[in-house]
């Protein structure tokens, strides 16, 4: 799905990310073709038999955990965890009501996100120590969860991640009435969710505009398998839960997480610079620019061992344009880990 992957992501909450028009573009062939993609793969019994999917390759310690960006699901690490688990056990699932899981039970905050996680492992046997890797939303989610079992992490790697400060002060940015935007925003994706119940019928205007259209970067067979469970209630109803919390429920629970992290490796990826987009000054992007980076040069310092980089070539989905940056990135995280963990 287009629309989840690429459309609804935002930088700040003054301005959305510059989305390339892919139908100017020359075709290119799918980059994601593993059928693995199109299914579940372990769905793992969670409480009163709710399921969650669980994907799981490799061998050894510490465990290296996948969560992906808001909406998303397995898929948003197809073109790493291959790789990353030639060297170690590494692990990404399917959030409630995302992807193959089971629908939620309750809002889609980080603090729930992160209880689901810490249930969901120990469900499936997988044991600590976890290096957890979260992308945009996940970033936060992460944090959370560090905070909240912190024996039992040994490193993070936040690519692209969300902070809990980059609605409020990118509200600033630019013309009043960002947060008036955000919230109308927030309107309709809960419209679609009225719609998905009604039934979304691909083709039609609704349709493209709750679910997307097929992603070039996929094969038609996980195209496929993304647009029918784009369509179903749960999918739609989880996405909005997301939504509604990030900049608020799960912006104040992030926030009210540790500071200090003491030695813990904690690696920040972030963007290339983007060039202004056409409802923006160019002294707005840069404001912009410059904010994305302290957030996440805030994060790296929460941690003795924290570095943020700047990855060149790079859009919001680092782990699609330069997957070896952040395979890089996350052997170097496992690296230290071990070191520590062997003193």
């Amino acid at each position: 799905m287009r629309k989840s992957i690429a459309a609804v992501v935002w930088l700040s909450a003054g301005a959305m990310l510059p989305v390339p028009c892919l139908g100017q573009e020359k075709p290119r062939p799918p980059i994601v073709t593993d059928p693995i993609y199109a299914k579940p793969q372990q769905l793992v019994n969670m409480d009163h038999g709710r399921r969650m999917n669980l994907y799981c390759r490799g061998s050894g310690s510490p465990t290296v955990v996948l969560d992906a960006g808001m909406g998303d699901s397995t898929i948003a690490w197809a073109l790493v965890q291959s790789a990353l688990a030639r060297r170690t056990r590494t692990c990404s699932y399917d959030r409630a009501g995302l992807g193959f899981s089971d629908a939620a039970t309750r809002p889609g905050t980080v603090d729930n996100m992160a209880a689901d996680l810490h249930d969901l492992l120990r469900a499936a046997h997988v044991a600590p120590p976890y290096v957890l890797v979260g992308h945009s939303l996940a970033g936060m989610t992460v944090r959370v969860f560090a905070d909240r079992y912190r024996d039992e992490v040994a490193g993070m790697v936040l690519v692209e991640g969300s902070h809990e400060d980059q609605s409020v002060r990118g509200w600033a940015i630019g013309e009043p009435g960002q947060k008036a935007k955000w919230d109308v925003y927030l309107k309709e994706a809960h419209a679609c969710v009225d719609e998905a119940r009604k039934g979304l019928v691909k083709g039609t205007p609704v349709f493209a505009k709750c679910v997307g259209d097929a992603d070039p970067r996929f094969s038609t067979t996980i195209n496929e398998a993304q647009l029918a469970y784009g369509a179903s209630v749960k999918w739609q109803a989880a996405a909005a839960s997301e939504r509604e919390n990030l900049f608020y429920a799960s912006a104040e629970q992030t926030r009210a997480t540790r500071k200090d992290f003491g030695a813990m490796p904690i690696i920040v990826l972030t963007h290339a610079p983007y060039p202004k987009s056409k409802d923006e000054t160019q002294e707005q992007r840069n404001q912009r620019t410059l904010l994305w980076e302290d957030l996440h040069m805030q994060i790296a310092a929460m941690s003795t061992h924290g570095v943020n980089m700047i990855v060149p070539g790079s859009g919001h989905y680092v782990q699609y344009d330069r997957p070896e940056i952040v395979i890089d990135a996350v052997n170097q995280a496992v690296a230290i880990a071990k070191e520590q963990r062997a003193d």
